[in-house]
């Protein structure tokens, strides 16, 4: 079980960045936010130019957000619809920034598992590593992350690990990092929910602590 008494600085930075100087803009994907109905999220070039777009307004190059968040941007995607109730809440940290920046393992550990997970809006490629007492998830990544990758690699603290992919290649999104730490991986393998339903949304915030455990961006930003 992850520390919660532990430090960012018992971690290496996921993103080669400091939090604590770097600008960065706080993303809201939620149904409070009336810009997105200006924005066509069913056409990933119209939704990356919106996020860039604030980015770059913003003078910041990251948009950070998303843990425990209502949002309604998945309505875009069938992938979350296929239960009664659709998945709407966000149990990772998003990073919203260039395609092909380096992805670094925050603790040692192995390869859990990975997986292209290619269906539209889902996590395209994607590494989960096991550390000592958790699991890292690491989704939209490039496809070329994934090469020379094997079940139990040994992978060090601060390693770069992956980099961040593009559309269409990385589920079909505007290029980020979705990080997400596990307790229990339940017997999956590859994959991991990222986002649940509303109705389930205190067992997997039990099983996915606040990223910024690791990440120290914000203590929660939900």
């Amino acid at each position: 079980m992850i520390n919660n008494q532990w430090t960012t600085q018992d971690f290496a930075p996921v993103i080669a960045v400091d939090w604590q100087t770097e600008p960065y803009l706080r993303m809201d994907f939620g149904p409070n936010n009336a810009e997105l109905n200006r924005v066509n999220l069913n056409d990933s070039a119209a939704f990356a130019d919106y996020v860039f777009k604030k980015l770059k307004k913003a003078g910041a190059r990251f948009g950070v957000g998303g843990y425990n968040e209502h949002r309604v941007i998945y309505a875009r995607s069938t992938h979350f619809q296929q239960t009664d109730q659709p998945r709407c809440i966000h149990l990772g940290v998003d990073i919203w920034t260039a395609a092909t920046t380096p992805v670094h393992a925050p603790a040692a550990g192995v390869v859990h598992s990975f997986r292209n997970n290619s269906a539209y809006g889902d996590y395209g490629p994607t590494i989960i590593l096991q550390h000592r007492h958790f699991y890292t998830l690491y989704g939209h990544l490039t496809v070329d992350s994934l090469d020379g990758l094997y079940e139990g690699m040994a992978v060090e603290k601060g390693q770069e690990i992956a980099r961040i992919g593009d559309y269409p290649t990385n589920g079909d999104w505007p290029a980020h990092l979705h990080f997400q730490i596990i307790t229990d991986m339940m017997g999956q393998k590859g994959d991991f929910p990222g986002v649940c339903t509303l109705q389930d949304r205190a067992k997997y915030l039990e099983l996915c602590p606040d990223p910024n455990l690791v990440l120290g961006i914000e203590r929660t930003l939900s």
